[in-house]
C-alpha cells in the first residue's frame, strides 16, 4: 500500500512539473499536452482504464508453427482464425476518439491482414500511435506494405529473431527463414532513409534458448548494425524446451538465468499480463473482449462482450470485468466463471513472494 500510495503522489508530482513545463512549450505542444490529460480523464471515468491505450488483435493468423506457440495446438481444432476488417477498426476509432495508442501485435502475425495497409493509413490520418510491441515474425510481407509503416509513422516493432544464423533460427522459428527477415528490416531502413524518418522503431527480441545462448553477442553486435534495440528474454513459457546450458553465460548477459531468478530479485512476475485489464484491455480480431492477451493463446477465449457491437463502456463496466480487477487485487475470491480461473499467472500472484504493485511498476518501467 505504501509504494502505491508513493506512486500516486509521484504521478501527482509529475502533472504538476508537466503543469509548470507547459508554459515554456508552444500553443500547438500545449494544446497537445491539454487533450493527453483530457482523453486520459475521459478513459477513466467512462471505461475505468489508465491512459490512452488499446489492443486490437490485427491477426491471429501465423503461418509459422513455432514448438511453444498455441498456433502449433489449434491445427485440429475449430478454432477461428480472423484478421481485423478496416471497417470494424474504422468504427472503432470513430467510436472511440480518446484512444490514441494501439496495439496489433497478439498471438499472429499481423502482415497476413489483407486489409492491413487501409489500416494503417487511417490511424495516421487520425493521428493514432500504431504499435507492435508484442511482436511479428516478418517472414511474409510485400516491400509495399513495408514502406507504409515508414510512410505513415508505425512508432515500435518488435521483430522476433531468436539466433543469428538460418540454422539456429528455424529450430523454434518453424517455417520461418532468417535471411527474409533480415533482408526486410534492411528494406524498412532503407524506406526510413528516404522518407527521413526515426520510425518505426525496431526491436530485436531473442528469446534465450540451449541451443542458440552463444549467438547472444553476435545477434546484439547484429542489432545495432540494423539500429535495432536489442531485447533478450527468457524462454517463460515452458523452460524445459531447449534449457539453456550456460547459466553463468547467461546471467553475464542478462544478470539472471531464469524467471524464479528473477522474481526473487526483484519480487515480481517476469511477465505480467494482467495489467492489461487497467492500462490497455486486450480485444480479438472480430471484436471480444478478451481482458488479457493470455486469454487468446490458452484458447479459452473467455469474452466480457463483443466491443465492435456494444462499444467498449458496455464490456469494461460489467460485473465480470470489474470482479474479475478485484480477484486480481485479492479483494475478491476465484470464481469459476473468470479468465484466471486456469491461469498460471493468477497462481503465481497468490505466493506471498510476489508483490503485486510491484509487479505493476515493473511493467511499466518496460513501457514508459
Amino acid at each position: 500500500m505504501r509504494k502505491a500510495i508513493n506512486l500516486l503522489q509521484n504521478f501527482t508530482q509529475n502533472v504538476k512539473n508537466a503543469v509548470r513545463i507547459a508554459k515554456f512549450l508552444s500553443i500547438e505542444h500545449r494544446v497537445n499536452v491539454f487533450i493527453l490529460i483530457k482523453d486520459c480523464f475521459v478513459n477513466y471515468l467512462k471505461y475505468r482504464i489508465i491512459g490512452t491505450s488499446i489492443r486490437i488483435d490485427a491477426s491471429n493468423i501465423c503461418q509459422l508453427r513455432c514448438p511453444l506457440c498455441w498456433q502449433s495446438r489449434v491445427e485440429n481444432t475449430t478454432f477461428k482464425r480472423a484478421y481485423l476488417k478496416f471497417d470494424d477498426f474504422k468504427k472503432f476509432i470513430d467510436n472511440h476518439p480518446t484512444f490514441k495508442n494501439i496495439e496489433l501485435s497478439d498471438n499472429g502475425e499481423i502482415f497476413l491482414n489483407p486489409e492491413l495497409k487501409s489500416i494503417i493509413k487511417y490511424a495516421y490520418e487520425r493521428k493514432i500511435n500504431l504499435k507492435a510491441r508484442n511482436g511479428v515474425n516478418l517472414n511474409t510481407v510485400s516491400e509495399e506494405v513495408l514502406e507504409c509503416l515508414v510512410k505513415y509513422k508505425f512508432k515500435v516493432m518488435l521483430v522476433s529473431i531468436d539466433g543469428a544464423t538460418n540454422e539456429s533460427y528455424q529450430i523454434y522459428r518453424r517455417g520461418g527463414n532468417f535471411g527474409k527477415v533480415i533482408e526486410n528490416i534492411k528494406k524498412i531502413n532503407y524506406f526510413k532513409h528516404e522518407y527521413n524518418t526515426e520510425f518505426p522503431r525496431l526491436i530485436w527480441q531473442f528469446i534465450i534458448f540451449g541451443h542458440n545462448e552463444k549467438e547472444l553477442p553476435v545477434a546484439r553486435e547484429m542489432a545495432k548494425k540494423l539500429n535495432m534495440r536489442f531485447s533478450p528474454i527468457l524462454n517463460y513459457f515452458d523452460p524445459s524446451y531447449s534449457p539453456v546450458k550456460d547459466r553463468e553465460f547467461i546471467r553475464k548477459e542478462i544478470k539472471y538465468a531464469s524467471c524464479r531468478e528473477y522474481e526473487n530479485m526483484n519480487k515480481s512476475l517476469y511477465v505480467f499480463p494482467c495489467q492489461q485489464l487497467w492500462f490497455s484491455p486486450q480485444i480479438s480480431p472480430d471484436g471480444e473482449m478478451l481482458g488479457c492477451c493470455d486469454n487468446n493463446s490458452r484458447l479459452a477465449m473467455f469474452t466480457f462482450g463483443n466491443v465492435f457491437r456494444s462499444g467498449l463502456k458496455k464490456p469494461l463496466r460489467s460485473e465480470k470485468f470489474i470482479y474479475t480487477k478485484k480477484m486480481l487485487l485479492g479483494k475478491k475470491s476465484l470464481r469459476e466463471d473468470t479468465l484466471c480461473f486456469s491461469c498460471e499467472t493468477y497462481q503465481k500472484l497468490q505466493s506471498p513472494k510476489i508483490n503485486l504493485v510491484t509487479s505493476f511498476l515493473e511493467i511499466l518501467k518496460r513501457f514508459i
